[in-house]
C-alpha cells in the first residue's frame, strides 16, 4: 500500500487562520473559502459574499436547526454561547 502524504486539505492557511480567529467561521466554512480564494484568487472571494448573518443573530431555536442538519449531537440542553460554539468547531 502506498504511503499517504501528511497534507492538510486546506489550500490557503493564512486565509484559514484569519477566518477562524479573526471572523469567528466554523472550520467547515473556513476551509471551503480559503480553498476556493486558492483557486480562483482572494479577490474573486470576496466579492460573492454570503447572505446569512452571524450566528450571533441567530436564534437558540435556529442553532439548533442548523446543528441537527449538520448531524451534531449533544446540542439539545445548550445555551445559545455553547450552540454557536459547537457550531463553529465541529
Amino acid at each position: 500500500m502506498a504511503e499517504q502524504k501528511n497534507r492538510s486539505p486546506v489550500k490557503d492557511e493564512e486565509l484559514y487562520e484569519t477566518l477562524r480567529e479573526e471572523q469567528g467561521y466554523s472550520k467547515e466554512k473556513s476551509a471551503r473559502i480559503a480553498n476556493a480564494a486558492s483557486n480562483e484568487g482572494r479577490d474573486t472571494q470576496g466579492e460573492k459574499g454570503g447572505t446569512s448573518p452571524s450566528y450571533e443573530k441567530w436564534t437558540v431555536d435556529e442553532l439548533k436547526d442548523r446543528a441537527k442538519e449538520l448531524n451534531l449531537s449533544g446540542y439539545s440542553d445548550m445555551n445559545k454561547d455553547q450552540l454557536i460554539d459547537k457550531l463553529r468547531n465541529h
